[in-house]
């Protein structure tokens, strides 16, 4: 009784605070302890960026249109940072977590397992910007693209919302991961490319409209469930003018926000089904490895 009067507990909200800053911590400062991290995290984008830079100045022979693509491509290799810390860094941690050992840690802390996810998100949000912003100056210095933002409100919210979605389902990818089992890192790996095709990373998403009239419509609209492919349309709508846009700026916000609520929803489900399985089966996962 004496322990609890002289160290009274603290709030839940404090709680889940300390979680997520001590999740995140090492994400932000990691970086700045290993300095090779910066310089791979950065130039290394930069050659799959510049090979669709040089493939488009030699396909389109008119300067104008070579130089939107150009831009297209720019915004598309910043934001594939996020995919990938979306996919490696939130979707497989539970299951790299598990294998480490920590994972065990996690579950009995007495705070919500979304806080210590959101933690995660955080550091690696931080950390993808840094990337994301560091392809964009390069992009511009070296290719010279002129990025003009004509809708910097619209830019502010969907950036957000995106970031929001995008993560949200990182949680829910993490619980569904640590019940697949090993197969996670294989989905990974499974899942990278296809998405940077489906959702238009290096082109922009109309362009599934334009070569296969209304099969293509229908392509992008099954691809804009994956949050980061409205995200990179309306972004290059408020930076290059919406004639290449697929949605209205409003209608894409507003499917991000939509989308925002619905994957913050199912990770909560995700995470308290993962709990639930550890409880009643002592396994945190589907089948026995």
């Amino acid at each position: 009784m004496e322990f609890e009067d002289d160290y009274p507990k603290p709030s839940w909200f404090r709680m889940n605070y300390r979680a997520l800053w001590g999740r995140a911590y090492p994400r932000i400062i990691g970086a700045n302890r290993e300095p090779s991290w910066v310089f791979f995290e950065t130039f290394l984008p930069i050659l799959a960026v510049a090979a669709y830079v040089f493939i488009y100045k030699a396909w389109i022979p008119e300067p104008t249109m070579a130089e939107l693509m150009i831009g297209f491509v720019i915004v598309g290799g910043a934001m594939t940072a996020y995919w990938m810390n979306v996919l490696w860094s939130m979707a497989a941690q539970l299951y790299w977590e598990k294998e480490m050992g920590n994972l065990e840690l996690f579950m009995v802390a007495p705070v919500s397992r979304m806080s210590i996810l959101g933690g995660m998100a955080l550091g690696g949000m931080f950390t993808s910007t840094v990337r994301a912003v560091s392809t964009i100056i390069a992009g511009v210095l070296l290719f010279g693209v002129s990025l003009t933002v004509q809708e910097p409100l619209y830019l502010v919210l969907i950036f957000i919302f995106t970031m929001l979605a995008l993560y949200g389902m990182g949680m829910m990818f993490a619980s569904l991961y640590m019940m697949w089992g090993r197969e996670a890192w294989h989905m990974s790996i499974l899942l990278t490319e296809p998405i940077y095709l489906a959702s238009g990373f290096w082109f922009p998403l109309k362009g599934f409209q334009y070569m296969l009239g209304q099969p293509g419509f229908w392509i992008g609209v099954g691809a804009s469930l994956i949050p980061i492919t409205l995200g990179l349309d309306g972004m290059r709508q408020c930076l290059f003018g919406t004639e290449m846009g697929f949605f209205p700026l409003w209608l894409e916000l507003a499917v991000l926000i939509a989308l925002t609520g619905l994957f913050i929803f199912l990770a909560r489900l995700a995470l308290a089904k993962m709990e639930e399985l550890g409880k009643k089966e002592g396994r945190l996962t589907l089948r026995w490895q």
